[in-house]
């Protein structure tokens, strides 16, 4: 049997027959049934495995979700909207979402959260900080190998770049960054993060010209969400030392003890 379930790919069923045959048996079920849940039970075990590639390929440094998202603390940001962003129609108009906010606001989570979405309903998504990419295309030793690592940018249908604004291009980052905009125009959604305003970009590429160019493509379908908020980072920092503070502070003494200390001339007369 380990030959056949090999030769028809069943790898999954194989593992899990035992149990589907036990159930099967108490259930008493139908062949029909037991040819339904048997190849059930395959698909399921396919798609996990899938799912656990497409989240290898991501590179998703760690998994979010709009649930965990803290909304009432950035009051600034719709959460209807972003609800209605994680229905991902973004993704079947070739949409680009933009987060602009000052660090510590929550624009990662957001774009992990709605990379994740479209992790889990199967598209192909990739994660990259805006320095990591860079670095990577202007390190090809050859035209031929930074063409090869721009296709693995383009590819994906969902391309996650955070971090844009934090350090300024070079003259080549800048313009691999404009032939990835304009690879993906209107072929596959970008979300990208930045704390740098639009009007900005001119001096993060060093060249307006270019930012008009990218920017006109990068903008003309997307979603720009902007959170003007404080930072969870420091939110959290001042939890911290609040704890740390309640823990350092001495304790009250306690009501109703007895004070031990000298006695007064009065206190010892009456004592006598």
């Amino acid at each position: 049997m380990k030959g056949t379930y090999k030769k028809l790919n069943l790898a999954h069923l194989e593992a899990v027959l035992p149990q589907v045959l036990e159930a099967a048996r108490q259930q008493q079920w139908t062949y029909e049934t037991f040819l339904e849940r048997a190849l059930a039970a395959e698909l399921d075990g396919r798609e996990r495995r899938a799912l656990v590639r497409r989240y290898k390929a991501a590179r998703i440094p760690k998994p979010k979700s709009l649930d965990a998202f803290d909304f009432p603390f950035q009051p600034t940001l719709s959460e209807r909207r972003m609800r209605e962003l994680g229905d991902l129609s973004f993704l079947k108009t070739n949409t680009n979402v933009v987060f602009l906010g000052p660090p510590g606001t929550g624009k990662t989570h957001l774009s992990l959260s709605l990379a994740c979405l479209a992790l889990a309903v199967g598209h192909s998504v990739l994660f990259t900080s805006m320095a990591e990419m860079a670095q990577s295309l202007e390190n090809a030793s050859h035209p031929g190998l930074m063409r090869q690592r721009l296709r693995r940018y383009i590819a994906p249908s969902l391309l996650v770049i955070d971090e844009v604004g934090y350090t300024k291009m070079t003259q080549e980052q800048a313009h691999h960054f404009f032939e990835l905009v304009t690879a993906r125009y209107e072929h596959g959604s970008i979300i990208l993060t930045s704390n740098t305003s639009f009007a900005g970009w001119g001096a993060l590429l060093g060249d307006e010209v270019l930012a008009t160019a990218l920017l006109d493509r990068l903008l003309h379908h997307a979603e720009v969400v902007t959170i003007n908020g404080p930072s969870y980072r420091m939110k959290d920092r001042q939890s911290e030392t609040t704890a740390l503070a309640a823990q350092a502070a001495p304790a009250p003494p306690e009501t109703g003890a007895k004070s031990v200390g000298v006695a007064t001339t009065g206190e010892k007369s009456r004592r006598r």
